[in-house]
């Protein structure tokens, strides 16, 4: 099921391993101007091309726009996790596929994140005890078929599934929070 452009959970694509870009072509930018839109316009932060039905390692990260003016986010094609802090910290964190609840999951507190940008250019992004730290992860799981249901523990997993629930038949829709 698709809302706003965004694929919803429990949709299997959401849960897919994603194939890697081979080639940066006119596809490949037109679908990540495309996500760019879509992730503005549903109040998100982060956007990976399995939430738009696309099964490639794509993503979009913007963590600090405050309005349209200075909206320009990254676009990671083929990212990868290349360092990670032993030092988990729990984050409240939210997804456009899964709208209308937060769920708490601790993440490594610091990653380093290799990824090549539109002009095939390899970029390394850096993070640390931030929202960009904790987008990097939750997209990346994207790519992997990982929602941030598979990384809570199985009680507090059917509880948030039940909001879940309970969220889309009050309407929830991508963007909803608690």
């Amino acid at each position: 099921m698709e809302l706003n452009g965004i694929v919803l959970s429990p949709d299997p694509r959401l849960r897919q391993e994603c194939a890697e870009i081979e080639e940066i072509d006119g596809h490949i930018v037109k679908l990540a101007e495309r996500m760019k839109r879509q992730m503005i316009e549903n109040g998100g932060c982060g956007l990976a091309a399995p939430q738009v039905g696309e099964l490639i390692q794509l993503v979009v990260i913007d963590t600090d726009y405050t309005s349209e003016k200075d909206y320009d986010p990254y676009v990671l094609i083929n990212p990868r996790i290349v360092e990670t802090s032993d030092t988990l910290v729990p984050y409240n964190e939210g997804c456009l596929s899964i709208p209308g609840i937060n769920v708490e999951i601790e993440r490594p507190d610091h990653v380093v994140v290799e990824a090549y940008d539109l002009n095939a250019d390899l970029i390394r992004y850096e993070a640390s005890g931030d929202l960009m730290c904790v987008c990097l992860q939750h997209e990346i799981d994207h790519l992997h078929g990982i929602t941030m249901f598979e990384r809570l523990e199985p009680s507090a997993r059917m509880h948030a599934m039940r909001e879940y629930q309970q969220a889309r038949a009050r309407g929830a829709k991508p963007g909803d929070t608690e």
